[in-house]
């Protein structure tokens, strides 16, 4: 048993210590709701090219601030109702 645990020490415990653990909800939902951020990130860009990358996290900040000041919500197109008729053969019956 001592050679064991020493093996789990020499090869699992420095791939534990690299890994980085985040919560992430049940469902998908936060995916598009990262999706429809960056999509509005997307359009709110400007046509020309940002010079530096300082320009671009300042730009970002400033739409972040605006948007959580508005406290923007996701206007969601489908109510549980609709999607079940609509996407019925990804849900299951019971």
């Amino acid at each position: 048993m001592g050679r064991e645990v020493a093996d789990r020490e020499d090869g699992l415990l420095p791939l534990a210590k690299r890994l980085e653990a985040h919560h992430t909800p049940k469902h998908g939902i936060w995916l598009n709701v990262a999706e429809i951020e960056l999509s509005v990130c997307k359009r709110r860009c400007p046509p020309e090219r940002i010079p530096t990358m300082e320009d671009v996290r300042a730009l970002t900040r400033a739409w972040n601030k605006d948007r959580n000041s508005r406290q923007s919500k996701a206007d969601w197109q489908f109510s549980t109702d609709d999607a079940r008729i609509k996407l019925k053969r990804l849900y299951p019956k019971f």
